[in-house]
């Protein structure tokens, strides 16, 4: 069985051309770039180069990017920095800081939140539209005087729902706010330019743009205020302590510059399989629902909702049938919890659980949207079969 992968938003196979960049670094230019005699001069020359790639991707500067093990890492390093710079400076009698972001943001974003708030800091949960697109003017009115950070995610990981940063951003520089943004998965998809979107902070991760797992970065303008996040020695200017992971570095410093070159023919001829795969599946499938389709979104991402099926019980039908994908769904205490991000768009719990992800990349075929448009049609229609939801709700 050809196997089909359509969750390239989970994660990506890491590319040839990185490995074959990687693999030197592995094991004859193994030296620490700590080091100053040649073996560590080479590997802090292979890190500066890996640096000077991701800058230009997205058009900052060289020492304005610190290596991370991935988003999860970078946003808390933001969050919890931009806080830790602030309180440092303030007196008992003034009101505790204030951070704003969204109802549809990562956990990343979200449990990092939800831990300051534990510790007295005010935050802002912003709703979105039924696209789930953020309105900057209620970014606007949500900033108060103790106001100390805008995070908001640049594509939703679900929805794939571009957010308008442009104008957030010009809120915030208005506003004298630190603006930063969960830019996982935009990076590598669509245009990221720092400068455009006026941001002080970005976090990346590697391994969603055919990096290998477990590196990243975060972008800090040059100027933020920001306190380092682990202690230990004086790597990468004091912001992130430890021996670099230089085979990972190399290794996204070359998917950055792959990107570089192939984003825009990527994007292109990868939304056209998005289009045909969307638009096959809502022709095929009675009642089935795009969401989102009229939002913004990166050219990969398609979110559709088949109602009247359980969501985790398709994606384990697909995948017998050799058909990876997602859904939003997630596992708590044993019992399935829908998407945070599809009931704030709207969608009822059942909805939410039926809706699933697909989520296409650089290597996805036409041959294999073709396979997709028939193997997924025929699942939803053999598990409505099962379902008497389903059949109440058509009898009605």
């Amino acid at each position: 069985m050809k196997r089909i992968y359509l969750d390239y938003n989970a994660t990506t196979p890491v590319e040839p051309a990185v490995l074959e960049a990687m693999l030197p670094y592995f094991s004859g230019e193994f030296g620490n770039a700590s080091s100053i005699h040649t073996f560590g001069q080479r590997a802090r020359a292979a890190v500066e180069t890996g640096r000077e790639q991701v800058a230009a991707l997205l058009n900052a500067r060289p020492q304005e990017i610190v290596f991370t093990s991935g988003g999860t890492e970078s946003d808390n390093h933001a969050i919890f920095g931009v806080f830790s710079a602030a309180s440092h400076s303030l007196t008992a009698a003034e009101p505790a800081p204030h951070i704003i972001t969204s109802l549809i943001e990562h956990e990343a974003v979200l449990n990092t939140c939800q831990a300051l708030e534990k510790q007295g800091v005010a935050v802002t949960y912003l709703p979105v539209d039924r696209a789930g697109l953020i309105d900057p003017e209620a970014v606007r009115q949500a900033i108060r005087p103790e106001t100390i950070l805008i995070t908001l995610m640049h594509a939703n990981n679900e929805l794939g729902t571009v957010q308008p940063l442009a104008e957030i951003g010009r809120v915030a520089a208005e506003a004298d706010v630190y603006f930063h943004t969960d830019a996982v998965q935009s990076v590598g998809k669509t245009p990221v330019d720092v400068k455009a979107l006026q941001l002080d902070l970005l976090s990346l991760s590697g391994h969603k743009f055919y990096a290998p797992k477990g590196v990243g970065a975060l972008f800090i303008k040059g100027g933020t205020r920001l306190r380092q996040f682990l202690y230990g020695g004086h790597h990468q200017r004091g912001f992130r302590p430890g021996t670099e992971n230089v085979p990972g570095i190399v290794g996204l410093g070359k998917a950055a510059e792959l990107a570089r070159v192939s984003l825009q023919s990527d994007a292109a001829r990868i939304a056209a399989l998005r289009d045909l795969l969307e638009q096959g599946l809502l022709a095929r499938v009675p009642d089935a629902l795009a969401n989102a389709a009229s939002a913004p979104r990166t050219p990969n991402t398609c979110n559709i909702t088949f109602p009247g099926i359980e969501g985790e019980a398709l994606i384990i039908a697909l995948d017998l049938k050799g058909l990876a994908c997602s859904t939003g769904a997630a596992c708590s205490s044993g019992a399935v919890e829908p998407s945070h991000v599809l009931t704030a768009i709207g969608l009822s719990a059942p909805d939410a659980r039926a809706t699933i992800r697909f989520s296409l990349g650089r290597h996805t075929s036409e041959a294999e949207i073709a396979a997709a448009l028939d193997i997924v049609p025929a699942a939803v229609a053999q598990l409505r079969q099962l379902s008497p939801t389903y059949r109440r709700e058509v009898s009605a």
